[in-house]
């Protein structure tokens, strides 16, 4: 997967650290577990022709997290470009 930018971006993150850079927004959900306001980081992904072709061919998406505890993770696909 390639770093998009994600639409309304507030800062980016990992940079730093040595990292390429990810774009995210910052927002407030309602989460079913942490209630009204949660907050939640929001960033966007495209896939390579490769990866759009295993997506089409019914591959699925993994997600990879660095370290040993695992955060709460939403996984969703956004609007195509207009």
């Amino acid at each position: 997967m390639l770093i998009g930018t994600i639409e309304g971006v507030t800062r980016i993150i990992g940079k730093s650290q040595g990292y390429l850079g990810l774009p995210l927004r910052d927002e407030l959900i309602n989460c079913t577990v942490g209630g009204q306001g949660t907050p939640a980081m929001v960033t966007a992904w495209q896939p390579t022709p490769d990866e759009l072709a295993r997506l089409n061919a019914g591959a699925s998406v993994h997600l990879r997290v660095l370290g040993t505890v695992h955060p709460p993770v939403m996984v969703g696909v956004g609007d195509p470009p207009a």
